[in-house]
């Protein structure tokens, strides 16, 4: 199926979540038997499903301008980023310096392939974290395969 590139629909989608002060995080769309257009929310203090409901209703008319599927049908998801959600962007890495994050890597660094930690750094090419009071340690974003804030389910 054709559709509109992605970054022109988060374009709209941008100019919509200002508007209910959230961010647009990211759009993806998957084709397949159902195709579907999911649209990533945030804000500060998080979302919930009253802010995802709000926000598909104010997406409902611009999208059937925007025609995104080229008259394709489609479904559309708006939801939260999660609170495992993966760092992408330069932003999400900056944004959580200071911050305790979870590290999971390809390949093993000192046998382990599974960090958390304070981020003390990132410059595109590596991540620096001190996981405990005596170790930091800079892994190469080669072979980071997900890192995200460090949930605490105590």
């Amino acid at each position: 199926m054709k559709v509109k590139p992605l970054e022109e629909i988060k374009e709209l989608c941008r100019k919509i979540a200002e508007k209910i002060g959230v961010s647009v995080e990211d759009v993806e769309f998957k084709g397949g038997d159902y195709p579907a257009i999911t649209v990533y929310i945030d804000k500060k203090g998080g979302v919930d499903l009253d802010t995802c409901e709000k926000m598909s209703k104010l997406l409902d008319g611009p999208f059937d301008e925007l025609d995104p599927t080229f008259g394709e049908p489609y479904s559309l998801n708006v939801s939260s980023v999660g609170i495992d959600r993966p760092f992408k962007t330069d932003e999400d890495f900056l944004s959580h310096i200071g911050e305790l994050v979870e590290v999971r890597l390809k390949n093993s660094v000192k046998g382990k392939k599974f960090f958390d930690g304070e981020l003390l750094s990132y410059d595109k090419k590596a991540i620096t974290v001190k996981t405990d009071e005596k170790t930091t340690l800079t892994f190469d974003l080669k072979n980071v395969v997900k890192v995200n804030e460090y949930i605490d389910f105590e």
